[in-house]
């Protein structure tokens, strides 16, 4: 499990607030599924908010300490019913904005003196 400081914890915690759960932990807690759903998110979001439907609050901890150690990931924050959880894009994987190739300028033509 991966360690942040208060400061990145923080920074992180402001840019997830705008975010919605991608992942729900239904009755069945913390499955094979619910798992490759967390790792398939976090490789395309890095962050993510993870909704869990029944569970006390000892075992929302326990969930977010093994969905952490399961994916690499680290926490950010638990609130409720819902995790927070952050894992940094490898930078190889690191999606390639494409350029547009650069347009020709056009240039004015010269005005007649009248």
């Amino acid at each position: 499990m991966n360690e942040l400081s208060p400061k990145e914890r923080r920074a992180l915690r402001a840019r997830a607030h705008g975010l919605h759960p991608v992942v729900i932990v239904g009755g069945d807690g913390l499955s094979e599924a619910v798992i490759a759903e967390v790792e398939r998110n976090l490789r395309a979001h890095e962050l993510i908010k993870i909704r869990v439907a029944e569970a006390e609050r000892d075992e929302r901890d326990a969930m977010l300490e093994a969905v952490c150690n399961q994916t690499g990931a680290a926490p950010v924050q638990h609130i409720g019913r819902i995790l927070v959880v952050y894992r940094q894009a490898p930078v190889e994987a690191a999606p390639v904005r494409a350029t547009r190739p650069a347009s020709p300028r056009r240039v004015a033509k010269p005005v007649a003196p009248q």
